[in-house]
Formats: structure tokens, sequence, C-alpha cells
């Protein structure tokens, strides 16, 4: 079969795609711009070969002879690649929809929430692996285990994906286990309230067979709602919670790589989906101890600046509660070291609905620093009218109304400014987390 991926760079069409080459299919795709992970699916590996990659939307990247078209959610109806395949009569599908013809041919587990959903579904991924289930994984996030990929090749019937709720698409899904690792405020510019937000976790465990499992969060509040509407009969599924009241939550702090009790809350719920499927805790525990965490999800390194050995946390929060979360973690790690953080909104409209959780988080951030940089625009989910209302000025000047906070410092830097600032001001004794879901990594990578 012939398949092409429109947004083949975006990280769970590059995983999609990566399925498709390993079941021996030849693939191609384009995206708006080379990236490091459009240069790793142009890659042999494993024995297949890569994908075949365009630059740039184009009509020619449409051929006759194409039998399926998958296509990114940020895709628009007015996309060149989309409108010829549809002139062409090449079926075509979106990310969620091709991932859910395949979660009906496997025993699926489906890792959702707001936060937390990329480590839980690593942790699974290469816990299963060592207990030697052999699942085929697709994450959001590049894993070391997976020879730092967001795919895995398993031969088994068990197949593990990262679940997100944005534009619905989790309801395409078909699992035999669902987890939930928490419900947020999160995706407005699409749900708009957070009662619809709760309404599509709500549908999406009603998609759970009566043989099903769900495994839930037990210290989420939110969830803990879901958890009490009523169910129709048919769905008579086992509900599993976790909570990290539990005793097996003071065993994880201690053997845990990843900090923060954001972080034993994922393994709680790895550890419960481990018992469901009969693995013995004494392998789900020795697997736990040894996981290594994923890109940017608190990724440590060591500075490479001359005469400077600071250490760099790279990290991909963007939501006010998993910013807290992580530098909270940060100050549990580094109790007595200065903390600079370096923050790139990610988002107009998660910056506007959000903004004064935003302000909320910053003033309590148990930090030294706060440097905010400009927003990052995502291509497709943002507006004039939102755009023109918030900006990262004035979430500084929002932040700093409270006098603690104004001490402590929290200041707005434009991009091209960080870099030189960094190098002035810090020491060899300091933390510099780089935080944010845009292109702020690229920072990282500087020093």
């Amino acid at each position: 079969m012939k398949v092409h991926f429109i947004g083949i760079g975006g990280i769970g069409v590059s995983a999609l795609a990566q399925y498709y080459l390993s079941k021996g299919h030849e693939v191609s795709g384009s995206d708006l711009a080379a990236s490091e992970i459009t240069d790793f699916v142009k890659r042999p590996k494993n024995g297949y070969p890569g994908a075949r990659i365009f630059i740039g939307n184009s009509e020619k990247n449409i051929r006759k002879d194409l039998d399926l078209i998958v296509y990114s959610p940020a895709v628009k109806p007015d996309n060149l690649e989309y409108k010829k395949a549809k002139e062409m009569g090449i079926k075509t599908q979106s990310y969620p929809e091709a991932l859910g013809d395949l979660t009906k041919e496997y025993y699926t587990i489906a890792v959702a929430g707001a936060h937390g959903k990329s480590t839980t579904t690593a942790m699974l991924g290469i816990l299963m692996a060592k207990a030697g289930l052999d699942p085929t994984v697709i994450v959001g996030t590049k894993v070391k285990e997976f020879v730092n990929s967001n795919f895995r090749e398993g031969k088994s019937k068990f197949l593990v994906i990262e679940a997100c709720e944005y534009d619905s698409s989790f309801l395409y899904y078909s699992p035999k286990i669902i987890v939930v690792t928490n419900v947020d405020k999160e995706h407005l510019d699409y749900f708009k309230t957070f009662a619809n937000v709760k309404k599509a976790f709500k549908d999406f465990i009603v998609r759970l067979p009566a043989d099903g499992f769900l495994v839930l969060n037990g210290d989420d509040k939110n969830l803990e709602k879901i958890s009490n509407f009523q169910f129709p009969i048919s769905n008579k599924f086992s509900i599993n919670q976790f909570s990290i009241k539990q005793p097996e939550a003071k065993k994880l702090r201690k053997i845990l790589k990843v900090p923060g009790e954001h972080n034993v809350s994922n393994a709680l719920a790895v550890l419960q989906v481990a018992r469901i499927l009969g693995i013995p805790d004494k392998i789900s525990f020795k697997a736990l101890s040894e996981f290594r965490g994923t890109w940017r999800r608190f990724e440590e390194r060591d500075s490479k600046i001359k005469n400077l050995k600071f250490q760099i946390i790279s990290d991909y929060a963007h939501h006010p509660n998993e910013i807290l979360a992580t530098l909270k973690a940060a100050r549990e790690k580094y109790p007595k070291k200065k903390i600079c953080c370096v923050f790139q909104p990610h988002q107009h409209q998660r910056t506007y609905y959000l903004f004064n959780d935003f302000v909320k988080t910053f003033r309590k951030a148990p930090i030294d620093k706060i440097i905010i940089t400009d927003i990052y625009d995502v291509a497709g989910r943002e507006t004039k009218t939102i755009n023109k209302e918030v900006c990262s000025e004035k979430l500084v000047k929002k932040i700093n109304l409270t006098p603690v906070r104004r001490s402590t410092g929290v200041m707005y830097l434009p991009m091209d400014k960080i870099e030189n600032f960094v190098k002035k001001n810090i020491k060899s004794s300091d933390v510099l987390i780089i935080m944010g879901a845009g292109d702020i990594y690229k920072l990282a990578d500087k020093f």
C-alpha cells in the first residue's frame, strides 16, 4: 500500500507513519518546514526504508497511485494536497480516524488526560516490553528506550497509544483499557467551556466495552465528578482508581529517577494497568525504577558553555498546572540552588483563556527568576481578535502587580535577547529551565 501523510512532522502523525513503514508500506509525507522529526522519519531503520519527505505543500505531491492520504488535524480543507486528493477520489482520513481503525485490530490501551499522557504512555510501553508483552506503542514524545523514537514496533496483540482530547480526537478510538491521568481546563480554543471538556472525557469513557477497564486518578476532583456520572447499563466495565495516598506511592518516591508528585501519580497509573495485565509487581517496580524520562519532559542536560557548568532542564510544560508541577519538582530536586525559568507561552488562545491561571502560577512559582518571551503562534489555531488582546508583556505586568513576585524578578525578553542575557547572568551553580511547547527547545540546544 502507498500512503501519504500531510503534516508528517507532527509528533503523532510521524509515529503513525513509522507504523506503516514497519509493516512494509511505501510512505511519503509533507510538512511546511523541515525538522528533526521529518529528518528522523526519512532515515531507514530496523530493516525498512524511510519515508519520502516533501517540504512545503504542493499538488504535485499527490500521485494517482496513492492508496491512502492521512492528514494532521491541523490541516484545513483549503490545503492544496488535501483538495487535490479529494478531487482525485483518493481515500482520505484524519490522523485520529486512521489511528482509530488501528485500535480495532489490537488489544488497545489508551492513555488520556490533560497532563501526563506522554510520560505515562512511555512508562507503560517500556514496562510492558520489559515484562515480555512486546507492545506496539504510539506516543507523543521521543523515548530513549525506543531509540529516541515516538514509535515502538511490537509483535504482540497489544497497542499502547497516547489519546489526545483536542478536537475530540480520542472519540475515534476503541480501547479495551482507558487510563485517565487528570481532567483540566485545556484546549478551550476548541471546547470553549470546561463543561464541554468534561463531557468529551465522559463520552470517551463510555466507549469502553463491558469487559473493559477504566483506570482513574482518584486524586483528581474533576475525574471524581466524571466517574460519578451514571453510565449506561451496557457499560459495566471495571473501574480502578489510583492515588498518591496508596502505600505504593512511598516506594515509588524512593525509586523513580523522574522527580515530582505528578510522576509518582503517573507511575501509579502504570502500576494499576500492569496489575490488570497480570504483570508481577516485582517486574513493574524494577521497570519504573529504570525509567529515564522522555524528550522535553524534565529532560536534564549539562551546559556546553566554556567555564560554565550549570544544569539545564528542557521541559514541554505549557499549561499553568503543568508549569507549577515542573517548577515544584525542580525546587524539590535542587532545594538550595538558584533556579531561573525561561518560558515561551504556547498559543495566543490558550494564554487568553487561561491568563489569570498563568498569573497565579507564576506568582507562586517556587523559583528565583522568571523570563517570559513572546507567545508561540500555532498555525490554524489562532484568531486575529485574540492575538490583539493578549501578549507576554501584559502577562508579565499582571504577574508583577504583587510585591513578593516583583522582588524576585519576572521579566519579559524577546527571544533574540535571551541567549546573551543568560550567558551574562547565570552562574555555574545555577539551574536553567527552558520551558514551553513551541520552538523554545532550540534555545536549550544553544547552551
